[in-house]
């Protein structure tokens, strides 16, 4: 049995996993879409509501085909489609199901015990090849009754698509309110899909560029008290406390988790320059990493914590650079034509996401980590603040309008195909995605 740990704010209830026996011989890899391509198609599926408790069944089974809609790899099969209502502890008649145009089925269970916990089963089908693909079982407390749709979605997703789910996860942001003369700034957290919105400052201090650590419950973030010089402060998820981080004169800003959670990158403003340190969280040491007469800022590690890519205008305007983790050998590695800026690099090592401001407005793209294949995924008149979901294969980034509006979050896919507005309870900035509530990366 494998034990998913819960990062839920308010509860620290595991979530517990095990196989099903399957039904019938699972099948072989026949249900699959490759998603790295952009000349995919979303592939038919169909997810049957859930029976057990009512409403636990009802929820969890909705959130499912939610997230997998959503994801922009599926098409849900639209319920007055359905031959059948098929049982979860018999086979479907696939020979009702075929006509339909569903290659996949997922059938599900939610049962409540005496005490209130829950347990939540589903099965995948292969309609074309009529046999079971897979099977989970899970137990959780009811507190945790919508992550159970975000785990079994994740599980779905994995299995046809071959890359991680990132369903399971949250999204930090900056929550903003009233006139844009006067906007309220605080800091949020929320699932993936927009619900469960949490507010963890209360907008005394302006906040901006929240970033989540791969390992552990915190998110660190610049903020800055009226009258008082911005600093980079770090906010625990369980128990709310908050602290500054390192003793500058000046102004901290940019931070950035190392893989292993244990450093963070800022930007240290030094005059009309900046240059980058790392600080270990545990002894407060800092060590110097660029020192040029430039502004240099937006430090993000790779994957493997071996180097760093940062923007500098050292060249004269707004470029990505790569170094060494120790701040050794600095290159240049974007060349195309505007200024780049905020780059973030994949959990998969693939790709560096950036910001490209250009005459006309501003664009989202990616590109491999020596500065070759660039591709803009999406642009306009304002794009900002690219994320990356845990799996590598989504970022979420905000866009505004201009006028007296507000910036609105949105997510997009590696291929382009892919861009879904996420729903917030008013304008929002500087989005941050979390790793899978289980463990995994956040960019």
């Amino acid at each position: 049995m494998i034990a998913r740990r819960s990062l839920l704010l308010a509860s620290s209830a595991a979530i517990a996993s095990a196989a099903l026996p399957p039904l019938v011989a699972p099948a072989r890899a026949e249900l699959v879409v490759d998603v790295r391509r952009g000349n995919f198609q979303p592939i038919p599926i169909a997810v049957a509501d859930f029976v057990g408790d009512p409403e636990a069944a009802t929820l969890v089974s909705g959130i499912v085909s939610a997230d997998l809609g959503r994801s922009g790899y599926f098409s849900p099969l639209d319920k007055g489609r359905f031959p059948e209502r098929p049982t979860f502890d018999a086979a479907p008649n696939f020979g009702a199901w075929r006509p339909t145009g569903a290659q996949g089925l997922v059938t599900g269970r939610v049962t409540r015990d005496g005490s209130g916990r829950l347990k939540a089963e589903f099965r995948l089908w292969d309609v074309v090849a009529g046999q079971q693909v897979v099977g989970q079982q899970y137990t959780t407390g009811a507190a945790s009754m919508r992550r159970l749709g975000h785990i079994i979605a994740d599980a779905v997703y994995s299995k046809i698509t071959g890359v991680g789910g990132y369903f399971d996860t949250r999204v930090a942001f900056v929550d903003e309110s009233g006139p844009k003369e006067r906007r309220r700034k605080r800091l949020a957290v929320m699932d993936q899909d927009g619900a469960n919105v949490r507010y963890l400052t209360q907008g005394d201090s302006s906040v901006v560029s929240p970033r989540y650590s791969p390992v552990t419950q915190d998110i660190a973030f610049m903020s800055q008290p009226s009258g008082q010089q911005p600093r980079v402060q770090v906010i625990n998820l369980e128990t709310g406390t908050r602290q500054v981080v390192g003793d500058f004169d000046d102004m901290t800003s940019s931070p950035r988790f190392a893989p292993d959670g244990r450093r963070l990158l800022i930007a240290l403003q030094e005059g009309g320059n900046s240059n980058i340190y790392a600080l270990d969280l545990a002894s407060k040491r800092t060590t110097r990493l660029t020192n040029s007469s430039a502004i240099d800022t937006s430090p993000s590690y790779s994957p493997d914590g071996a180097q760093i890519i940062f923007e500098s205008d050292r060249g004269g305007k707004q470029q990505i650079y790569v170094m060494g983790a120790d701040g050794s050998n600095p290159r240049r590695i974007s060349f195309g034509q505007g200024s780049y800026s905020q780059p973030a690099w994949s959990p998969r090592g693939d790709l560096i996401a950036f910001t490209k401001q250009q005459p006309g407005g501003f664009a989202i793209g990616v590109m491999k980590p020596d500065g070759s294949g660039e591709r803009i995924l999406t642009e306009g008149f304002h794009n900002e603040g690219p994320t990356w979901a845990p799996n590598g294969q989504y970022l979420v980034i905000f866009r505004d309008p201009g006028g007296q509006s507000g910036g609105k979050l949105y997510m997009i896919d590696i291929t382009g195909k892919v861009e879904a507005p996420l729903p917030t309870p008013s304008f929002a900035s500087d989005p941050s995605w979390s790793p899978l509530l289980g463990g995994g990366s956040a960019g």
